[in-house]
């Protein structure tokens, strides 16, 4: 095989590669994208419940004088139920 046989064999070779991956790629977008929205919308409940944690977090370390105790009891008893 000469150099340019070889070459033109390489070429062919990376050619029908190439061609593969965008006919697979095609096929496999469309599950890519759902699985890409399936987790941002995971990320979206997580970032929520931290919020509400924080939120909890800091009704719970005001100083004891500051404190409203109905709506400590009121914040824990949501969080409870979200559990």
């Amino acid at each position: 095989m000469t150099h340019l046989q070889s070459r033109l064999a390489v070429a062919r070779d990376r050619y029908r590669r190439v061609r593969r991956h965008q006919v697979g790629d095609r096929l496999s977008v469309r599950g890519r994208l759902a699985a890409l929205e399936a987790e941002v919308q995971e990320n979206r409940q997580l970032h929520r419940r931290v919020a509400e944690l924080t939120d909890v977090v800091a009704e719970l370390l005001l100083p004891v004088a500051d404190r409203d105790e109905e709506r400590m009891t009121e914040l824990l008893a949501a969080y409870r139920a979200n559990l």
